[in-house]
């Protein structure tokens, strides 16, 4: 082989290094990008207070029936009242994937996370617990405690919203608007906590509150403490990520299905 053969093969090579390696250090980048948004979206949130959603046995929190009692004396979202043989509290974000998950609103984002929460009318196994909650409390057989928890970052102007709607007796309808795939993105996407889009915010769930009402509380403020004092509640239960449930004194920690709660849920109605 000749000299100026071996120097051509030489300063191809040369030139190809680089692209070489751009391709490579992009490759290595997008991969990152795809596992963070899986890892994100697995811990539900980016904020540090996600929950690991893995089935397990519930976490033995040390907390009393009374401590779940006393939630329904203060100024939070309640349903039923403290004298109830059965009571549920969920501390949750309405900006969090897995809160989502179980509200059981949003099929996509339960069949998009993993088959272990597919829903049961999408062919799954998974029974979302604030569906079965609500029905309980519905027929008067349950009481209900609704906490906010920040478990994705988010959901600050969402939450606010809720209470504005707590107030005018329509949470569940605004609460129902929020949990749906539309609302997760509208949320995440659109007004995140950003409190200029309480327009945008009492648009979205007109159908459940007369818009110029919801703006008005909104733009108010008067529910601004309240995302502290929710979080200070949760926090004195134990919580550390949402979802977070209570059947009465058990935590559960996690997106776990009602079916997982329900023996204790069977016990304390007998």
């Amino acid at each position: 082989m000749s000299e100026n053969s071996r120097d051509g093969r030489a300063s191809i090579f040369e030139r190809l290094v680089p692209v070489i390696l751009i391709i490579t250090v992009g490759l290595a980048f997008l991969v990152g990008v795809l596992w963070q948004k899986v890892e994100n979206i697995g811990k539900g949130g980016t904020t540090g207070t996600g929950t690991d959603t893995t089935q397990k046995a519930p976490e033995q929190v040390k907390v009393s029936i009374d401590q779940i009692k006393g939630l329904f004396d203060k100024d939070v979202i309640k349903f039923g009242n403290k004298d109830s043989k059965l009571i549920f509290v969920e501390a949750s974000d309405p900006s969090c994937p897995y809160c989502h998950v179980a509200a059981g609103l949003n099929s996509e984002l339960n069949t998009q996370v993993g088959n272990q929460f597919k829903l049961v009318k999408d062919g799954g196994t998974y029974v979302a617990p604030v569906i079965e909650m609500k029905k309980l409390v519905d027929q008067g057989k349950a009481s209900f405690v609704w906490l906010y928890f920040n478990g994705h970052g988010n959901g600050e102007l969402a939450t606010k919203a809720l209470y504005c709607a707590y107030e005018k007796g329509k949470f569940w309808e605004a609460h129902d608007l929020l949990m749906t795939n539309k609302g997760y993105t509208f949320i995440n996407d659109t007004v995140k906590n950003d409190k200029t889009k309480s327009g945008d915010m009492a648009n979205f769930l007109k159908s459940a509150v007369d818009s110029a009402e919801m703006k008005k509380c909104l733009d108010s403020g008067k529910y601004d403490e309240r995302l502290a004092s929710d979080m200070a509640l949760g926090t004195s239960l134990g919580v550390s990520g949402t979802p977070g449930f209570f059947v009465n004194e058990t935590n559960f920690a996690g997106a776990y299905s009602f079916t997982d709660m329900e023996s204790l849920v069977t016990s304390a109605l007998e």
